[in-house]
C-alpha cells in the first residue's frame, strides 16, 4: 500500500507516534545516557509540533471547503467484537486543529523547560520518558476518531499521573499523592467506561462520525428510554461521560486530587494543569457536546439533564477553587486552585451550550497556566538555592518535611514554596517576574491586553444572555463566575506581590537566586555582585536559564496575543476580523452555532470586577508590601477561624479521610481480608485442604497395611519359607544318611501302623 504520510489524511499518525516511539527508546535503549534520552524526548515532541503545524496550515487552506463536512483522516481494522469491528483512526476536524495549536507547542516549551529544572535530577532519563509517554497519550486523545480509542488515551494519562506525580516516590507525601490521584479519578473513569459501554450497546458504534454529526442516531439516542433513573439514553450516557471529566478535569466533588498533585516536579504541574490531563476531560465533553444537549433546545432554555449537571458542578467549582485559592500559602497550590476554578468555567459554559468559549478558554488557559506554573518552579527553585545559602552563612536551618497525620498531605507548606516566606524576589530573579505577571494578569482577566480576558468574557457574555433570557441556569452560571473573577483577581495579586514585591522577608529570600535562573543574556545587578563577591556564574547555569526563560518568554507572548483571534466580530476596532476562531470552530458541529449578540454590560461588569481584584491585592499587598513580622491582612481581615477552614480546603480532604477512605479502609481490613478472605475463603480452603491431608494420610495406611501388607507379605513368606528351607542342602553326606534313615524309620512305622 502506497501512502503519502504528508498527506492531511495520514499526517496524524506520525504527530502521534514520535512522542510514543521516544518512551519507548529511552525505555529500552538510551536509559543510561542523560544526553542522548533528552535528545530523544525533545526530537519526539519537536517533530510532533513540526507536523502538528503542518496539519493545521493544511486545515486552514481546506477551510474553504466547508472542512466539518469532509474532515481529513483514516482508520485501520482494531479489533472484531461479534458482527461489528472496531476501527482504530485519526480525525482532524476544526475542534482537533485548533488543539493541534495549543498541546505540542505547550509539550514542546514544558519538554524544554524541563531540560534546566530537572537537570541534576538522578533520574533524568526516566522523567523524560515518563513526559514523552504523557504527551503521546494526549496527542493521541485528541486525534482519536471514536471514544474507545480516546479513552485508551485518557487511561494512559492516568497512569502517567500517577507515575509523575510521585515521581520523586523518596517522599512520602509524593507517593500519596500519586496514589490519592490515581485512585480519585478512578472513580469518574468507571463511571465514563460504563457510559461508553452503554452507548455502543445503543448506538452499535463509538465512532464520533458516525453519532455526533448524524442528526438521526442523535435523535434515536434521545428518543430511547434509559434503562435506569427515566430519562433517554442520550441524557443517562452523557451524565456517564460529564462524571468522567468531573474527575479528570478535577470538578467537584472530585476535585481534591490536584492541589496534591503539586508534590511532582514543576514541569509535571504544568503538563498536567495546561497540555494534557485537566484539559483532556473538558476536550472530551466539548467534543461529545452534540450528544450531551441532545433531545434539548438549549438555545430556548430547554437545557438536557448533562448539560444541568455541568452547569452546576462547574458553577459551583469555579467559585469554590477561587474562595480556597484566596487561603493558600503554597504557591504551587495557589495555583492548582486556580486550575482547578478555571476549569470550573469551562465546564460552566458547556452547561450552558456556549462551547465554543469553552475551547476558546481551554487553549487560552493552557498558554497562561503553564508559563505560571513553570515561573512558580523558577522561585522555587530559587527559593530553594536561597535556604542553603543561608544555611551554610548560619543564617536559617534547612526545613524538613515533617510526618503527616493519617497520611493526610494537607497543611504543611514547604519553606521554598510559602509565599510568606519570600518578598523581593523581584530583583533577584527579574524575567521570571516580569512573566509570571503577565501570566497573571491573563489569569485575572486584564481587559483588552491579555488571552484571558477574551475567553473568560466570551464564557461570560453567553451566561449574560441566557441570564437576561430568564434562565435559572445561566443565571446561576454568571453569577458565580462574576464573583470568581474578582476573587481571582485578588488571589493573584496577593501572590505576585507576597513573591516579588516589597524586600525580602527571610534569609532564604534575601539569598535567592542562583546564575540559572538569571537572565542569560542580560547581565544583571544579581550577577555582577556574585561575580564581584568571587562567586562565578558557570556556563551550565547560564544554559540552565536559556532553557528555562526561553518558554517563559514564548508564553507570556502567547498569554497576551493568543485571544486576540476570538474577539466578537461586534466589538469596536478589534472586532474587524469577523472573529475567525467561533467561524472555524463552529465547522465542527453538524449545525453552525450562532454568536450571542454583543453586550457591553458582561464586558464592562468583568472588567471592572478583574481591576476590582486586582486593585484590592495592590492596595492590601502593593502599597506597603508586608514585612518579616508582619500579619497578612486578608487573614486579619477573614479572621482565624474562617482562615483555618481555607487553608485546610473547607475540611473536605479531612471528611473523605474519616468517612470514605477509613471506612474503606475497615471494611478492607475487616470484613474482606479477615472475614472474607482470611476466616471464610481461607478457612474453606484450609477445610478442604485439611481434609484431603487426612485422607491421603487414610489411603497411605490402607496402602501400607493391606495392600503393601498382602502384596509384599506374600512374596516375603515365600522367601522365609525358602530361607528355611534351604538350609536343607548343606553338601554333608551323614547329614543326608541321616536324614533318608529318619525318612525310612518314619514310612516303616507308618506302614507297621496301616498293616495293625
Amino acid at each position: 500500500m502506497n501512502i503519502n504520510w504528508f498527506d492531511a489524511d495520514y499526517l496524524p499518525w506520525l504527530i502521534m507516534l514520535f512522542p510514543l516511539l521516544s518512551f519507548v527508546i529511552i525505555v529500552l535503549f538510551t536509559a543510561r545516557s542523560r544526553i542522548v534520552s533528552q535528545f530523544v524526548a525533545l526530537a519526539g515532541i519537536g517533530i510532533a509540533w513540526v507536523l502538528s503545524m503542518v496539519e493545521f496550515v493544511k486545515v486552514v487552506w481546506a477551510s474553504d471547503a466547508e472542512l466539518g463536512h469532509e474532515v481529513f483522516g483514516s482508520s485501520i481494522d482494531w479489533m472484531t467484537l461479534g458482527t461489528r469491528t472496531f476501527e482504530m483512526g485519526v480525525l482532524v476536524d476544526p475542534l482537533t486543529a485548533y488543539m493541534l495549536l495549543m498541546v505540542p507547542l505547550a509539550c514542546l516549551l514544558i519538554f524544554a523547560y524541563s531540560v534546566g529544572y530537572m537537570r541534576s535530577d538522578p533520574h533524568y532519563s526516566r522523567f523524560f520518558a515518563y513526559i514523552s509517554l504523557f504527551a503521546g497519550a494526549m496527542l493521541t486523545l485528541v486525534l482519536a476518531d471514536n471514544l474507545l480509542l480516546l479513552f485508551v488515551g485518557w487511561e494512559v494519562m492516568g497512569l502517567c499521573s500517577y507515575l509523575l506525580i510521585g515521581f520523586w516516590f523518596h517522599k512520602k507525601s509524593a507517593y500519596q499523592a500519586g496514589v490519592k490521584a490515581f485512585m480519585t479519578t478512578r472513580v469518574g473513569d468507571m463511571l465514563m467506561m460504563v457510559g461508553i459501554g452503554y452507548l455502543f450497546i445503543v448506538a452499535r458504534t463509538l465512532d464520533f462520525r458516525e453519532i455526533l454529526y448524524n442528526e438521526e442516531m442523535l435523535a434515536h439516542l434521545a428518543s430511547t428510554p434509559a434503562v435506569i433513573f427515566g430519562g433517554s439514553a442520550a441524557a443517562l450516557i452523557g451524565v456517564l461521560l460529564v462524571a468522567g471529566t468531573i474527575g479528570k478535569s478535577s470538578q467537584f466533588p472530585l476535585h481534591v486530587w490536584l492541589p496534591d498533585a503539586m508534590e511532582g516536579p514543576t514541569p509535571v504541574s504544568a503538563m498536567i494543569h495546561a497540555a494534557t490531563m485537566v484539559s483532556a476531560g473538558v476536550y472530551m465533553v466539548v467534543r461529545m457536546f452534540p450528544l450531551l444537549s441532545a433531545g434539548a433546545d438549549f438555545h430556548a432554555g430547554d437545557f438536557s439533564a448533562p448539560m444541568i449537571v455541568m452547569g452546576v458542578i462547574g458553577s459551583i467549582t469555579a467559585l469554590g477553587a477561587a474562595i480556597l485559592a484566596v487561603g493558600q500559602n503554597d504557591i504551587k497550590r495557589i495555583l492548582a486552585y486556580s486550575t482547578i476554578s478555571q476549569l470550573g468555567y469551562m465546564v460552566a459554559a458547556l452547561g450552558i451550550g456556549a462551547w465554543v468559549a469553552a475551547a476558546f478558554h481551554l487553549v487560552n488557559h493552557a498558554f497562561f497556566k503553564a508559563l505560571l506554573f513553570m515561573a512558580s518552579g523558577v522561585v522555587i527553585h530559587a527559593m530553594e538555592h536561597g535556604q542553603h545559602e543561608a544555611a551554610e552563612h548560619g543564617d536559617e536551618h534547612l526545613h524538613h518535611e515533617p510526618e503527616q497525620p493519617d497520611g493526610l498531605v494537607m497543611d504543611y507548606v514547604p519553606p521554598a514554596n510559602d509565599i510568606r516566606r519570600m518578598g523581593g524576589l523581584l530583583d533577584r530573579i527579574p524575567v521570571t517576574a516580569i512573566t509570571m505577571a503577565i501570566g497573571g494578569l491573563s489569569l485575572a482577566g486584564f481587559p483588552l491586553i491579555t488571552a484571558g480576558f477574551w475567553s473568560k468574557d466570551e464564557i461570560i457574555a453567553d451566561a449574560w444572555h441566557g441570564a437576561g433570557e430568564g434562565y435559572l441556569l445561566a443565571l446561576l452560571v454568571v453569577l458565580c463566575l462574576l464573583a470568581a473573577a474578582v476573587l481571582t483577581a485578588f488571589y493573584t495579586a496577593r501572590m505576585w506581590f507576597m513573591t516579588f514585591w516589597g524586600a525580602p522577608r527571610t534569609p532564604a529570600a534575601q539569598h535567592a537566586g542562583i546564575g540559572s535562573f538569571r537572565n542569560a543574556w542580560v547581565r544583571s545587578r544579581w550577577a555582577r555582585a556574585r561575580r564581584l563577591e568571587g562567586v562565578a556564574v558557570s556556563h551550565q547555569d547560564r544554559s540552565s536559564a536559556l532553557w528555562m526563560e526561553v518558554p517563559l518568554i514564548v508564553l507570556a507572548f502567547l498569554a497576551i496575543f493568543a485571544g486576540f483571534i476570538g474577539v466578537h466580530t461586534d466589538f469596536p476596532l478589534l472586532g474587524a476580523l469577523d472573529n475567525p476562531l467561533h467561524e472555524f470552530l463552529g465547522g465542527t458541529l453538524l449545525e453552525h452555532p450562532t454568536a450571542v449578540d454583543f453586550n457591553w454590560l458582561p464586558v464592562l461588569a468583568s472588567s471592572l470586577l478583574a481591576l476590582a481584584g486586582l486593585g484590592v491585592g495592590y492596595w492590601l499587598y502593593g502599597l506597603r508590601p508586608l514585612g518579616a513580622e508582619d500579619a497578612d491582612p486578608a487573614e486579619q481581615a477573614l479572621g482565624a477561624g474562617i482562615w483555618r477552614v481555607l487553608e485546610n480546603r473547607f475540611y473536605i480532604d479531612i471528611l473523605y479521610r474519616r468517612y470514605l477512605v477509613r471506612p474503606a479502609e475497615w471494611f478492607a481490613v475487616n470484613i474482606v481480608i479477615q472475614a472474607i478472605d482470611k476466616e471464610t475463603i481461607d478457612g474453606v480452603l484450609e477445610t478442604i485442604g485439611e481434609a484431603f491431608v487426612w485422607l491421603g494420610e487414610f489411603f497411605k495406611r490402607f496402602n501400607t497395611i493391606v495392600i503393601d501388607g498382602v502384596g509384599d507379605g506374600i512374596p516375603g513368606a515365600i522367601g522365609s519359607f525358602a530361607g528355611w528351607f534351604r538350609q536343607v542342602q548343606t553338601g554333608r553326606i551323614q547329614q543326608y544318611l541321616l536324614y533318608v534313615t529318619l525318612a525310612l524309620l518314619a514310612l516303616g512305622a507308618l506302614m507297621f501302623i496301616q498293616i495293625r
